[in-house]
């Protein structure tokens, strides 16, 4: 895989959590960056085509036992985030658990209950977030559950938008008895669309993730309010997504939902 720096990884992903880095200070947002970056190129190796599974895993297990026991050859990539890591404390497990996520995805899709879905949604989320607190500077108890909730809601979200593309590459996040629940198979997903039993569905994913959003708020306190500026946009952003979704009847198999960038500059300002 090709060698970026981390701010061009940054730039180039036009992600929603690269547009929230821009409300944090310089020196901040230059350290979200190389963490986003690691982010970017675990998640890669996991989903850029052209490598084998037994690739995948072993490009992982490398990162994975750089955590542990250090690099053999670092590059700059990884040099950054551990210089990070020194820096912010970071506990190396949690960088751990975020490769662990990626090796989820390599290994496949299959979650027969929410549970085990709930457990790929924290490592490829809820940690990201932890993590986040540390460079943002949030130290408050509470928001460590704010940042666990808030990954939740993330995730959730993201599964329900990509259902179609994910569908399409032969991944299927949604728990088998819930599809079961509905009366839907994975088979059948795609030709299930625009049934009443798919809409259900969906709705009741989309209220499992609006639960999530409620709940992370709960857990917003004053004292790291401000801190957290980075995360509430991104749970502006990501909540008007899900409202988008609904109101556009969950055609996953259509379309991708987003949002306009004026709409995001707004959710930056807060409004």
């Amino acid at each position: 895989m090709k060698e970026l720096d981390a701010k061009s990884i940054t730039v180039n992903s036009k992600s929603n959590l690269a547009f929230t880095l821009l409300c944090l200070p310089k020196e901040r947002r230059k350290d979200m960056e190389s963490f986003y970056a690691f982010c970017r190129v675990v998640d890669d190796i996991a989903d850029e085509p052209g490598f084998t599974c037994e690739q995948r895993m072993q490009m992982l297990d490398e990162w994975e036992k750089g955590f542990l026991n250090g690099f053999l050859d670092p590059n700059s990539l990884q040099s950054e985030v551990l210089a990070l890591r020194e820096k912010y404390t970071i506990p190396s497990e949690l960088f751990v658990e975020i490769i662990k996520g990626m090796k989820m995805d390599v290994c496949g899709t299959e979650y027969v209950t929410f549970d085990e879905l709930k457990r790929y949604c924290y490592r490829a989320a809820s940690v990201v977030g932890l993590v986040c607190l540390k460079i943002f500077d949030a130290n408050d108890p509470r928001s460590k559950d704010y940042a666990i909730n808030l990954g939740y809601a993330l995730q959730l979200t993201n599964i329900i938008r990509d259902v179609g593309e994910d569908y399409k590459t032969g991944r299927v996040y949604l728990p088998d008895e819930e599809l079961e629940k509905f009366n839907i198979t994975k088979e059948d997903l795609m030709g299930s669309a625009n049934s009443r039993a798919f809409l259900d569905l969906m709705k009741f994913q989309a209220d499992r993730a609006e639960y999530y959003f409620k709940k992370a708020e709960a857990y917003m306190c004053e004292g790291d309010y401000a801190s957290l500026r980075a995360a509430r946009c991104m749970a502006r952003i990501y909540y008007l997504i899900l409202k988008k979704i609904r109101k556009g009847r969950f055609q996953v198999f259509e379309k991708r939902y987003s949002i306009g960038k004026f709409r995001k500059i707004l959710a930056l300002l807060g409004y």
